[in-house]
């Protein structure tokens, strides 16, 4: 990835960072359900707004919105209710950590199902140290719940292979502007989720919302979702998508990072230890700092060799046992 995918995945990591408190904030007064409908249905009519402003054409072919709705139920539909669900059961924190999975089962099926994101060993350990960083960063406390609710943790999980699965398959959408598979996919999560949502917890029986509920849900569906998404296929389109979803790893940095420049926090060593192990982790991901390195080790061993030339000097006959 170049500089710009850099930043891009920087600002998106600080888009879906605080998705987490936003949803635990909604889920105090919206079930589950009635949250993930909401949530796509506002994004899907921000970003809508945002096409008709941009003067962008929605594609007429069947082919590609069937697609736009499998992308909808595998990257939006599927794990934000697995998400909403788990999140009622365990910590937010475990939550954060069993979603730091999600490269790993990336680079595992872009191996499987891809030609050019092959496994490579710098990948594979890159993705150990970043989840090893993202577990000592968040807390190895965190791990203490593990197995305690196995459904609600495998729900968890479920999610992270889902996103997983749509970050490869919304490869297909490279050739289009990123709002358009971003509106396509959140509209067909909508119309998935709306009866779903109607049938089984009938949100009309229920108070009303609370301003802070509203609040974090237009936060969640507009920065997180509709503006998260427009960066997720602009990235999807030109880094691949285990690079992409790499932000997973990024989330408890950027977090560590708002927290030490906004709030005033002090992190103690280990979470530095955290975040040096991320980093580390993505850069082995990368690869371009190695390969540098091993461009100029190479570059230097002719001069190493030059030191000694084995050939005879001109005139000079060489011995057999030596010069």
């Amino acid at each position: 990835m170049g500089p710009l995918e850099w930043g891009l995945l920087v600002l998106l990591s600080i888009f879906w960072g605080g998705s987490f408190f936003f949803i635990a904030v909604v889920l105090t007064d919206l079930g589950p359900l009635s949250l993930v409908a909401a949530r796509v249905g506002l994004a899907a009519l921000v970003l809508l707004a945002y096409l008709r402003w941009r003067g962008l054409a929605l594609p007429a072919d069947g082919p590609t919105w069937l697609a736009f709705f499998v992308m909808g139920a595998i990257n939006n539909a599927l794990p934000f209710t697995l998400i909403s669900l788990s999140q009622t059961r365990i910590d937010s924190s475990l939550a954060a950590i069993l979603n730091a999975t999600t490269p790993l089962f990336t680079v595992l099926l872009a191996h499987w199902l891809t030609r050019d994101e092959r496994l490579t060993a710098s990948r594979l350990v890159g993705v150990v140290t970043g989840l090893a960083g993202a577990i000592v960063l968040i807390g190895p406390a965190a791990l203490a719940g593990l197995g305690a609710d196995a459904l609600a943790q495998f729900a968890m999980l479920g999610a992270t292979l889902s996103y997983a699965c749509a970050g490869i398959f919304g490869r297909r959408f490279r050739a289009l502007p990123p709002a358009i598979p971003a509106f396509g996919m959140t509209a067909g999560a909508f119309v998935m989720m709306l009866p779903v949502s109607l049938a089984v917890e009938r949100p009309w029986t229920m108070p009303a919302p609370g301003f802070a509920a509203m609040a974090a849900l237009a936060g969640l569906a507009i920065v997180s979702t509709a503006a998260g998404y427009i960066l997720y296929f602009r990235i999807l389109a030109t880094a691949g998508a285990t690079n992409l979803l790499l932000v997973t790893f990024l989330l408890p940095v950027t977090a560590l990072l708002l927290g030490t420049t906004i709030l005033g926090e002090r992190p103690d060593g280990t979470a530095l230890l955290g975040m040096i192990l991320i980093l580390l982790g993505l850069a082995a991901i990368d690869g371009r700092l190695f390969r540098r390195r091993q461009a100029l080790s190479s570059a230097g061993a002719p001069f190493r060799g030059e030191a000694r030339d084995p050939r005879p000097a001109p005139g000079r006959p060489r011995s057999s046992t030596g010069p």
